[in-house]
């Protein structure tokens, strides 16, 4: 029987970090004021192996999970990707497998990735406008070597490519507009996210939130939307498409129209903790029970004992006594 939680929420996704590690130093998420040059991070022997993630998957696809999406830090550094990948795709049960990327090694992977069994990719953009890009991922990384990711990755066949985009007052809300126009009518999908309280470390503030309804409406107001049904239950994304019929973008509110009621994800840090919440505390270490000779039904008894006790909504509780919780950085379990 496949297990619910305590609010009645079934188990369909996993999130599954294969490194801690990024290239980008996004100041909404690894900020280099914490993660310096004298940061540590964590050694290859403590990461799950790629038999150790697709054994945890298999067991996971036995209790429902049916969408595996790929997250880091960023991803495509972890060598040998396409392996996994490729031990993925065979997995029983797993009818979407997909990667979250900040799009700098793209170019370079989209085509074996595809190969490998990859089914779509999603690519985190935050500006068109390089100055802006560079000062928000502060590695002075260029816009158009994403744009060229975003596209081998198209042409290898993993699209529509959903871009995020997370918006920050202030900081890149004017370009809201630009960003709908530039990939409106390519098959594309962007997703402008509410910057969000992830981690401890990114010093957010309610005021640099800019609202989801603020972001329709700007785009509404040169490209007339209007709102459409989500494609699956439990979809983040609130969906609306060109009235033209040009395509459709998407946001995710988390801060303002909380959708903890209807989350389906569990995420697997790449050291093998199991966290129940983007905004969780503390994760249930996986990696023990794999080392310790368990059988994949002590796994399976371990999943299904963390689903069946979650309780988390953290984006519905939101508040002065949530203020301090010492939460997980978002680089370690992927966003």
């Amino acid at each position: 029987m496949r297990p619910n939680d305590t609010l009645g929420r079934p188990l369909r996704d996993l999130r599954i970090s294969v490194t801690d590690r990024c290239n980008f130093r996004c100041t909404y998420c690894m900020p280099k004021e914490v993660f310096g040059r004298e940061y540590e991070f964590l050694a290859r022997d403590l990461l799950l192996t790629f038999e150790e993630i697709a054994r945890l998957t298999q067991v996971a696809a036995r209790l429902g999970v049916s969408k595996v999406r790929l997250t880091g830090g960023e991803p495509l550094l972890r060598k040998g990707l396409p392996d996994l990948v490729s031990m993925l795709a065979a997995v029983e049960g797993v009818t979407d497998l997909t990667i979250t990327t900040n799009g700098s090694l793209l170019a370079r992977d989209a085509a074996a990735l595809a190969a490998a069994g990859l089914h779509r990719a999603t690519v985190s953009l935050d500006s068109l406008d390089d100055a802006t890009f560079m000062a928000m991922n502060d590695v002075g990384f260029p816009v158009a070597r994403v744009l060229e990711g975003i596209d081998a990755a198209a042409a290898a066949g993993l699209g529509p490519i959903k871009v995020n985009v997370v918006v920050k007052r202030g900081i890149n809300d004017g370009g809201v507009v630009d960003m709908a126009a530039h990939f409106k009518g390519s098959g594309h999908i962007v997703r402008f996210i509410e910057y969000m309280d992830v981690g401890h470390s990114n010093g957010w503030r309610l005021d640099d939130v800019v609202p989801a309804a603020e972001i329709v409406a700007a785009v509404s107001r040169r490209f007339p939307l209007e709102p459409i049904a989500p494609n699956y239950p439990g979809e983040v994304a609130n969906r609306y498409r060109y009235r033209d019929g040009t395509g459709e973008i998407g946001v995710i509110a988390s801060v303002t129209r909380p959708f903890c009621g209807g989350c389906t994800r569990a995420r697997l840090s790449a050291e093998g903790k199991l966290y129940t919440c983007l905004f969780a505390t503390g994760g249930h270490d996986l990696r023990a029970l794999l080392r310790g000779g368990a059988s994949d039904d002590d796994l399976d008894s371990a999943l299904r004992a963390v689903w069946t006790a979650r309780t988390d909504r953290y984006s519905e509780i939101r508040s002065e006594a949530t203020a301090g919780w010492q939460k997980v950085e978002m680089s370690y379990i992927g966003g």
